[in-house]
């Protein structure tokens, strides 16, 4: 079974995030980087669902030349092959990005992915649109949201919780399927593989930009208020009880 794994570069999710002057973009000068959490839990699910059936796992990433930190992360978590689809750092658009996955799929002569997993959504944008648009582009069915997924004879059966049980689906392979965190718990790559995972080849290929016209324009981005308000304590143990219940109440009323 082959699989395709998409991740993306991210922000550290816990870092401090500054706009630049014009509020167009991330400050990154004094940043790290990361991927997403859903997305390092989709890598996990690659390996294991490779694991168990045979196969490879390829990972992907739409980003600038950067980017092959985190392809390499994915090698280290032991991903068989890696892909950069080399950007210029701008941010694309979700329909661009798809299309741009999807013309990659397409374009990988002689093989066949079984199994295309993305994360839920990625940890900056949150825009939840990339894995079921590459779906669509591909003419593929997707399941979204998964937290358990089986691999079996061809058919993948995904459930994903709802509020008092599961959804579970069954759908032929080749399928999307996006998952959340909590599916799995990743490893944690050892000293060896991330050198290794130094040593291996990462492909690089330039995707054609293909915006529709009429999209979505960003018109500038504003960062969240700090709250830097101490932390108040309302006791401990049974004692703190009415104050906490006395806070609830004064929330629900503001709601």
């Amino acid at each position: 079974m082959d699989v395709l794994t998409c991740i993306k570069r991210v922000p550290d999710t816990g870092a401090s995030i500054v706009l630049t002057d014009d509020q167009q973009d991330i400050d990154a000068s004094n940043l790290g980087f990361t991927m997403s959490p859903h997305e390092e839990c989709a890598i996990e699910e690659a390996v294991q669902q490779v694991e168990a059936h045979g196969g490879s796992v390829t990972v992907l990433t739409l980003g600038p030349e950067e980017a092959t930190e985190q392809l390499r992360t994915g090698l280290a978590m032991e991903a068989d092959d890696a892909t950069l689809l080399e950007t210029d750092g701008d941010e694309w658009s979700a329909r661009a990005t798809a299309s741009a996955i999807a013309d990659a799929v397409r374009e990988d002569d002689g093989v066949a992915h079984d199994l295309l997993l993305f994360g839920n959504e990625s940890a900056d944008a949150a825009n939840y649109q990339v894995g079921v648009r590459v779906a669509r582009e591909l003419g593929l069915p997707c399941v979204a949201g998964v937290k358990t997924l089986d691999v079996e004879d061809g058919t993948a059966t995904a459930k994903r919780e709802v509020a008092g049980g599961e959804e579970v689906y069954e759908v032929d392979l080749p399928a999307v399927v996006t998952v959340k965190e909590g599916i799995n718990e990743p490893r944690y790559a050892s000293m060896r593989a991330k050198m290794q995972a130094r040593r291996t080849e990462v492909a690089q290929r330039e995707p054609e930009r293909r915006d529709a016209a009429g999209t979505l324009e960003m018109i500038q981005l504003e960062a969240p208020e700090e709250d830097d308000s101490a932390a108040e304590i309302l006791g401990e143990g049974p004692d703190a009880v009415s104050d906490i219940v006395r806070v609830l109440d004064e929330e629900v009323e503001v709601l």
